[in-house]
């Protein structure tokens, strides 16, 4: 029995976890569960799979939790603290850490979980974004395995010979096309786009996903990340992965090589499709998903992002080629801005704006020698910073 830790098992990755695990009882024992806030949600997890291990990072959550249990048969040992998480992603009897907190929280379990030699399933590409140097290290110093939980990275992974990352030259690749679905407001005018409410942004036209990716997604911040990111899976650099926005999300992602083949992985938009394949890797199987009917498509289309309108994707890049400190300062400025859009504190459009002016305020550092505790003060300070920014937006609209 393979054994496993979910990080961020009641969000909408760690339901399609469980739900694949489910499948496939015989080969895998859930070992520890873990949510912020949602107490509800885990103590209905912690009965169906009764792991041994359920952490709530919130403590008040966890207290509730512990109530919500007692009766359980079996019932597990509840930890408090976002070193809960780090503790059950480093457990010995743990083979596979599924990834799946969202935002930069994640990026401590995440490397607790490679520096303790595990197979990661890397769904928190914040933890790449802010700290990829360090992780990757840990990856390789302590021979973990990192497998791509996104679906786009999960393509591309699938289109590489052997998942190969040993630099896309040396294997004869010409360059990476990452597809975008557009999101919600793809063909929006600028005057609709002032205008978006928070139900609207959440309201993805493909994907079943949480709140604060789908505002990502509708601002095409969420392409960028997955840019970062992609830079750091496969040993590349921004000028060699091209954007592509293709609103069906059938074509997950492309690998072009340099004898003019491509390379293509293809399914329904479900993200138990590369759950299953991380899984299973390097075997396959049952993921629950329905086969791709193709003659149900009829047609894929493409085109060109526009870096006007979504400005959150042209930051990305420009992060992405200052590197650094960079893509930690537009991480931690993008989750500030997303939160206080959700609040309703700040408009739509206002997103980008609180972006942009934390990372003029805050020039990118070479990361050099510098650990960990360095990039956190990085993220405070660029926190710091965008706070700052939303607060004077919420002042001029209460003026």
């Amino acid at each position: 029995m393979t054994g496993i830790t979910i990080l961020g098992s009641t969000g909408s990755i760690g339901v399609s976890t469980l739900d694949v695990v489910a499948r496939h009882a015989d080969r895998f024992r859930v070992v520890a569960l873990t949510a912020n806030r949602d107490a509800e949600g885990l103590a209905e997890q912690c009965r169906r799979f009764r792991p041994d291990y359920a952490v709530m990072a919130d403590p008040s959550a966890a207290a509730r939790l512990r109530d919500l249990v007692s009766g359980q048969p079996e019932a597990p040992e509840v930890i408090v603290g976002t070193e809960g998480l780090e503790q059950v992603a480093a457990l010995p009897e743990v083979d596979v850490v599924m990834a799946a907190v969202v935002g930069a929280a994640g990026l401590m379990p995440t490397l607790a979980a490679a520096r303790s030699g595990k197979r990661v399933l890397l769904a928190n590409k914040e933890a790449l974004v802010v700290a990829g140097a360090l992780l990757m290290q840990a990856v390789a110093e302590h021979r973990a395995v990192l497998l791509p939980i996104d679906s786009e990275h999960n393509a591309i992974f699938q289109c590489l010979p052997a998942g190969g990352r040993d630099g896309l030259g040396a294997i004869g690749v010409e360059r990476i096309l990452l597809t975008a679905s557009g999101g919600p407001f793809r063909g929006a005018t600028a005057e609709a786009l002032a205008a978006v409410t928070p139900e609207q942004a959440c309201a993805h036209p493909n994907w079943s996903m949480g709140r604060k990716i789908s505002v990502d997604s509708a601002t095409m911040m969420n392409k960028g990340l997955e840019l970062i990111e992609a830079c750091w899976l496969f040993d590349t650099t921004p000028e060699r992965i091209q954007i592509v926005v293709h609103p069906q999300s059938v074509i997950h992602s492309l690998v072009q090589y340099i004898d003019g083949s491509v390379l293509a992985q293809l399914g329904n938009p479900d993200m138990r499709t590369p759950i299953a394949h991380a899984l299973g890797w390097p075997e396959r199987m049952a993921s629950g998903v329905a086969p791709l009917d193709l003659f149900a498509v009829q047609r894929l289309d493409f085109e060109p992002p526009d870096l006007d309108r979504f400005r959150c994707l042209a930051l990305a890049y420009d992060a992405a080629a200052a590197s650094g400190t960079a893509p930690a300062v537009l991480n931690a400025a993008n989750e500030v801005a997303v939160a206080a859009f959700l609040d309703r504190r700040i408009g739509f459009g206002d997103i980008a704006g609180v972006v942009e002016e934390t990372l003029a305020r805050i020039p990118p550092v070479a990361i050099g020698e510098e650990g960990i505790d360095f990039l956190l003060a990085v993220d405070r300070e660029a926190r710091q910073a965008a706070e700052q920014r939303v607060g004077v937006l919420v002042g001029r609209s209460h003026a």
